[in-house]
C-alpha cells in the first residue's frame, strides 16, 4: 500500500491509477491523515495475484504426469468412445 498527500496525487493522478489498475491500493492522506483510498475497480485483475496463482498451478503440476506414452489427445479420444 502506498502513500501519498492530497497535493501531490492532484498531480499524479495519471500515474496513480497505472499503479492502482496493477492491483496497487493506494491511500491519499492530507495534513497527515487518510482520506481517501484508491483501489482496482470491479473486473480488474491483480497482477500479484494473477501471478501467485500461476506459480502455485505450476508448483502443483511439477512431476505430474499422464504415464508412460499417455497424451492428452490419447484421453480426448478415449473419452470419444
Amino acid at each position: 500500500m502506498r502513500e501519498i498527500g492530497a497535493l501531490e496525487a492532484e498531480g499524479r493522478l495519471g500515474a496513480l491509477l497505472d499503479l492502482v489498475e496493477q492491483g496497487e491500493e493506494v491511500v491519499i492522506t492530507r495534513g497527515g491523515r487518510a482520506v481517501a483510498r484508491l483501489v482496482p475497480g470491479p473486473g480488474v485483475r491483480d497482477a500479484t495475484a494473477v501471478s501467485s496463482a500461476v506459480e502455485e498451478a505450476r508448483r502443483l503440476r511439477a512431476g505430474v504426469t499422464l504415464g508412460p506414452g499417455v497424451t492428452i489427445r490419447d484421453l480426448i479420444d478415449d473419452g470419444r468412445r
